[in-house]
């Protein structure tokens, strides 16, 4: 929910309440029905001082997003007085208070009250309206009673109700929207039926439908029907649609007709329902959520259409809801990619689409033709949309991108990115190209002139490439005291499979960085001759300075096992302090105790640790990853790790953590006390919310195929075969890579424990 913000008060809010006030009210009033008393008669409140009371209220003892709300009055104060710039601020820093991002606290309830009061008394009305609104459409809430603000708004009735019937249309809209997010059908939907009567302002009744649909879905449906005509206000149009696909209503060729004629519908946007920002990227996102074939189908009908509109804003955003389904539908690519080529009439076009093409990766090869002539422009000189077609080009057909990252090398930024940041667990290694092993060769040829990330990307590619990258060894090794960490790794990773002449060469250097005690050289070095000592003296001094690197040492110190002894005393001196709760000290202490483990095998104190590590992460929902990544480090342990086991049972409840914590339970556990059955349920509801599939299917790999039922088997099924995608959150540009990796996985294990239980 985003402020709107406004510098006229509201003006006939005051004298409508002076009016009413002590006036018995009528259930059956119209717009702007207020509350009655018990007795029937409006309650008296003085809103000439809207703020009485604010000193009353034990502000200091409650709490918003940023820790104590003593700072709560003086924004109130501020948003009643006169100054304009003051009251601005003080609105802005509510929003980042006491609804941080959507967040609502103990806080937002107090204050509540007093907002009402603010906002009826004419204060910033439509901008307080907002804050409001946005309170009570929260469902997420931090440690305060569940529905606890949205009930606190919903007592404000009384003051917010009359808003309806407000001489600003901005005032009527905020109004409506608000007071339909309290969730009170019985008290507010015959208010908002009786401004959809009255009310002629297409925005206002955009907002009033709106509300009562999101109350009455079925009522609302049935009115949207009468106002989808062509000779009804685009934005009331919008609102009906909307109003019809909430209330599941069947897509037919009239909704069909009626989008379109909207296009662009980008202007129509609401400022409230930030979800629906995109209108047509919102409807096809409604349709894909159906899952079933006729409604996907209308889906892509429409984007198809919007792509190949004559008018360039109804492709961008035509282009904008391809991006949207291509997120949500496994089969949207396929059935998209023409239509995106298709669209793709000018550079401009080819730039927009650039990244959705570059995360589609090679289901997008039908449309590289359309990224190639872009891509290839200018490549002696800098061209920022070049280079964002060369990076699309780079994932969609990488073969045919090679020769031209080789050309542009050092003047393509986000190309050389794509080649090297997108190459993970879930794809291959950037094919290897000879012209571009020389140009490679000739950037680190000068290792001082490298910036930014470059040096990283550079010897990323050379490492993905291994023994093919052999030639390029005497400029890792002349970069080595440049940029010590990336050109030690990759030396490792090259001379791995290399003649014994250029191994030699690689050992030689990594042998020089490793004795002025660069570690990264030191690991190397171990990966390639088993020599531990120059490691060991590297992570004696690391883990003796401590400071942020400890984890990484502590990863690093595990690789050695029992060669690692001698370090278990600077391992367990490394530990926090047992009252430090902060995410870094949690996270390197899981580190360490995995380390410890791995070189002494002793579990008593790596139980100790790591029971530590659950009870602290235990305490707050942001460290919800830390409890997983501790289950995971338990898993090592195998049966000495079952003093934990309690500790793992009780994270099972949690999506984030249940895969873990089943995968150590697996390992730890007595295997007859353990109910495998549901162990495989809290895995496949961690895949099913996209809390954690990639571990999920680590489970349920453990759990081998006799814990699964029918019904476990018919759930993976839907997730290893449905159209929906299962990785729907994440970082954007890897969320369908992911996706696709997590279906394979899924499809793998379906057909194991298929062929097992047949067999």
């Amino acid at each position: 929910m985003k402020a709107v913000l406004s510098d006229v008060p509201s003006r006939n809010t005051a004298g409508y309440f002076n009016q009413l006030e002590g006036r018995p009210m009528s259930r059956a009033a119209g717009c702007g029905e207020s509350l009655s008393g018990a007795d029937g008669t409006m309650p008296r409140m003085d809103l000439a001082h809207p703020l009485d009371g604010l000193d009353a209220v034990p502000w200091a003892a409650s709490s918003h997003a940023y820790g104590s709300a003593e700072d709560v009055p003086d924004l109130l104060r501020a948003l009643t007085g006169t100054d304009v710039a003051a009251a601005d601020e003080a609105l802005s820093e509510l929003y980042g208070s006491v609804l941080h991002q959507g967040t609502v606290y103990a806080a937002s309830a107090e204050a509540v009250p007093f907002l009402a009061r603010i906002a009826a008394a004419g204060h910033r009305t439509a901008d307080v309206l907002g804050l409001l609104g946005g309170m009570a459409e929260s469902e997420d809430e931090y440690e305060v009673a569940p529905g606890g603000v949205r009930a606190a708004v919903a007592e404000q009735l009384v003051l917010l109700l009359p808003l309806l019937a407000d001489a600003e249309p901005d005032v009527r809209r905020t109004a409506a929207w608000a007071v339909s997010n309290t969730r009170v059908p019985d008290t507010v939907l015959p208010a908002l039926r009786s401004c959809w009567a009255e009310e002629t302002e297409p925005a206002v009744r955009a907002e009033v439908l709106a509300g009562t649909a999101r109350l009455d879905p079925q009522w609302g449906a049935a009115e949207a029907v009468s106002v989808l005509d062509p000779s009804q206000p685009a934005v009331v149009r919008l609102a009906a649609l909307f109003a019809c696909l909430d209330a599941g209503a069947p897509w037919n060729e009239s909704l069909h007709a009626t989008m379109l004629s909207l296009l662009p519908a980008d202007s129509l946007r609401s400022d409230f329902d930030l979800e629906r920002g995109e209108p047509l990227a919102a409807v096809v996102e409604t349709l894909l959520g159906r899952d079933h074939g006729p409604a996907r189908e209308a889906a892509f009908a429409l984007v198809d259409a919007a792509l190949r509109d004559s008018r360039a804003e109804v492709r961008a955003e035509g282009a904008w809801a391809a991006d949207r389904a291509c997120m949500l539908s496994r089969s949207a690519p396929q059935q998209l990619v023409e239509s995106l080529r298709a669209a793709a009439v000018d550079d401009k076009a080819v730039v927009d689409m650039a990244s959705l093409l570059g995360r589609l990766a090679q289901a997008a090869e039908p449309a590289a033709d359309v990224l190639a002539p872009l891509a290839g422009r200018n490549l002696d000189r800098e061209d920022e949309h070049a280079d964002r077609a060369l990076a699309a080009l780079v994932l969609v057909a990488p073969e045919q991108a090679a020769p031209l990252l080789a050309a542009g090398l050092g003047r393509r930024p986000r190309a050389l990115d794509a080649a090297t940041g997108p190459w993970d667990a879930e794809s291959a290694a950037f094919p290897f190209d000879r012209e571009l092993l020389d140009a490679v060769r000739s950037r680190l040829s000068r290792p001082a002139a490298l910036s930014g990330n470059e040096p990283w990307q550079l010897t990323s590619l050379l490492a993905g490439w291994g023994a093919e990258a052999a030639a390029a060894l005497p400029e890792l090794c002349a970069a080595v005291p440049h940029i010590p960490g990336q050109a030690t790794r990759a030396l490792a990773s090259v001379a791995a499979d290399c003649a014994p002449a250029d191994r030699d060469m690689a050992v030689t250097a990594l042998r020089a960085a490793a004795q002025r005690d660069v570690l990264p050289a030191a690991k190397a070095l171990y990966d390639l001759t088993d020599d531990s000592e120059p490691l060991l003296r590297c992570l004696e001094q690391e883990l003796g300075r401590g400071g942020r690197d400890l984890r990484d040492a502590a990863r690093t110190a595990a690789v050695l096992g029992s060669r690692g002894a001698a370090l278990a005393p600077l391992l367990r001196g490394a530990l926090s302090d047992p009252d430090k709760g902060t995410t870094p000290a949690l996270d390197t202490d899981t580190a360490l105790a995995e380390a410890l483990w791995r070189v002494t095998g002793d579990p008593e104190p790596v139980v100790a640790v790591l029971a530590s590590v659950f009870d602290r992460a235990a305490q707050s929902q942001w460290t919800r990853w830390l409890v997983a990544r501790a289950a995971r480090a338990t898993a090592f342990l195998g049966p000495a790790g079952r003093p934990l086991t309690a500790r793992l049972e009780a994270a099972l409840d949690d999506p984030v953590q249940a895969p873990a914590a089943a995968l150590a339970l697996v390992a730890v556990a007595d295997p007859a006390a353990l109910d495998h059955a549901a162990l495989a349920s809290a895995a496949l509801a961690s895949a099913e919310s996209d809390a954690d599939p990639a571990g999920a299917c680590d489970a349920l790999e453990a759990l081998g195929g006799a814990a699964l039922t029918d019904d476990h088997l018919r759930r993976l099924a839907v997730l290893a075969d449905g159209d929906a995608r299962v990785v729907r959150s994440g970082v954007e540009n890897r969320i369908i890579r992911q996706d696709e990796a997590f279906r394979d996985r899924a499809r793998a294990l379906l057909t194991m424990f298929r062929d097992t239980a047949a067999s």
